[in-house]
């Protein structure tokens, strides 16, 4: 689908009430609601497609679809539930029918469910952990953790530390880590406390975060996920400028002039729709406070490889496997059953997150390849080393994303410039999934964001 014009080349100044930078699912989202609202909108994106972090492309002869970048449906995600009806795309479940893996310390185990049997002791740890971590995000809340009455105390403290103190058991340990890994890019001791916390309060629950039925992984996009974004460019029309990166925001009184390359666009407000680190590289005058512009440094784009082999068929099936495997020997440590919905082929899905996902970047793509096809092998029997095609996205190495699937803060980051986030600039307001209280990280983030920063010029 051919959605948005390029950037003029010769000089050319456009106006508009509001200039939205970032085509993704975010910056559309708000651009479509100002349009229906009557307002004259201009969005401008760097890449030469929309979508952002969300990413379809064809595998083998018979151009299976896949996701290389956000791809689920969680059962609550009204947002995307919504939009995807309004543009008529199907929504179904993923696959879960069958046993999953867990192939940890050395140990592999068929289990159903979202917890695996691993003994009555790391059972009862990992139970209590989870708790806990829900009364602290409660307690947290998702609409303004650095003013939340634990807050120093627990922005100062990594999620890592946060778990030898509380954690007992070494598995329980890991597969928290394994988790984060995969929703984050990062490591517990990558993270603060007080940002896990956010994040599972935004979420609704540590198990909504982890669990596939009822919970973010529970269904998938008939055609993928970027249908979104195309969709709602497609209802835009040439008001969406592609290979226009924005690199400077000038304020004036009552406007604003934003730069791209050759072309320059004067708007009553601007929407930066756009990670913390990339909206970071914007030249603002006047100049932001302080903590806006070290939200730039400190909320810091995870690190994730996402990896599809394509088959003749889900040929674990037959096993009596679900596709899905947690592991600890890397370099994927999540696997999902990504076939299309009627099982005509059989297409797995690893993560590659965190330090394994540095890792997997200094290797050349057929060494990366060959690490992933062994893994899928070792989880899944030797018909998995044998893939009729291969595809995977480096987030890191993706120019205007800079990683994934979302950004995060270390120790003291929300409490030092957290309330930036969402605090318009003047003229220049914020949105982006990062920005989100409802599903931050998620496409039903994004979206919420998109809903907010809206309503606030329209207010």
């Amino acid at each position: 689908m051919e959605v948005g014009t390029h950037a003029e080349g010769d000089g050319t100044t456009l106006s508009a009430d509001v200039a939205v930078v970032g085509g993704g699912l975010s910056g559309l989202g708000a651009a479509r609601a100002l349009a229906d609202a009557g307002r004259e909108v201009v969005v401008l994106e760097a890449r030469d497609r929309v979508g952002g972090r969300l990413l379809n492309v064809p595998l083998g002869d018979g151009g299976v679809g896949v996701d290389l970048g956000g791809q689920w449906v969680g059962s609550d995600h009204s947002r995307v539930q919504r939009l995807a009806a309004e543009l008529g795309i199907e929504i179904f479940p993923q696959h879960s029918g069958g046993r999953n893996l867990l192939d940890v310390g050395g140990k592999r185990r068929r289990y159903r469910g979202t917890i695996p049997r691993l003994g009555l002791r790391v059972l009862w740890d990992v139970f209590v952990a989870r708790r806990r971590i829900e009364r602290i995000a409660r307690e947290v809340g998702s609409e303004a953790p650095w003013a939340s009455p634990r807050a120093a105390e627990l922005d100062a403290i990594t999620a890592a530390e946060w778990c030898e103190r509380n954690v007992r058991t070494p598995v329980a340990r890991e597969l928290i880590g394994l988790a984060g890994r995969t929703v984050w890019g990062a490591e517990p001791k990558e993270v603060s406390m007080l940002h896990l916390a956010f994040y599972v309060a935004a979420a609704g629950g540590f198990d909504k975060l982890v669990d596939t039925e009822g919970g973010a992984q529970q269904d998938l996009l008939e055609g993928g996920a970027q249908q979104l974004p195309l969709g709602l460019a497609e209802s835009l029309g040439d008001r969406v400028k592609l290979n226009a990166p924005v690199t400077r925001i000038e304020q004036r009184e009552d406007r604003v002039q934003l730069t791209a390359g050759a072309l320059a666009v004067e708007a009553e407000r601007a929407i930066v729709a756009a990670p913390p680190a990339i909206a970071a590289r914007i030249e603002l005058d006047p100049a932001p406070p302080p903590a806006r512009r070290m939200l730039g440094e400190r909320m810091r784009p995870g690190a994730i490889v996402k990896c599809l082999a394509l088959y003749e068929e889900p040929f674990w099936r037959a096993d009596g496997l679900s596709g899905e495997a947690v592991t600890d020997h890397g370099p994927v440590t999540l696997t999902f059953d990504s076939s299309p919905r009627d099982g005509s082929a059989g297409v797995l899905l690893g993560f590659v997150g965190g330090p394994e996902a540095r890792q997997a970047t200094t290797m050349s793509a057929g060494e990366r390849r060959a690490a992933v096809l062994a893994c899928f092998e070792r989880l899944f029997g030797p018909e998995a080393a044998r893939p009729l095609d291969y595809a995977e996205q480096d987030w890191s190495a993706e120019r205007w994303s800079g990683g994934g699937p979302t950004g995060n803060f270390g120790p003291g980051g929300w409490t030092e410039c957290g309330w930036a986030l969402r605090e318009p600039h003047g003229r220049v307001h914020w949105a982006g999934t990062e920005t989100a209280t409802v599903w931050s990280g998620y496409m039903e983030g994004a979206l919420e964001a998109g809903e907010r920063v809206s309503a606030e010029f329209l207010e």
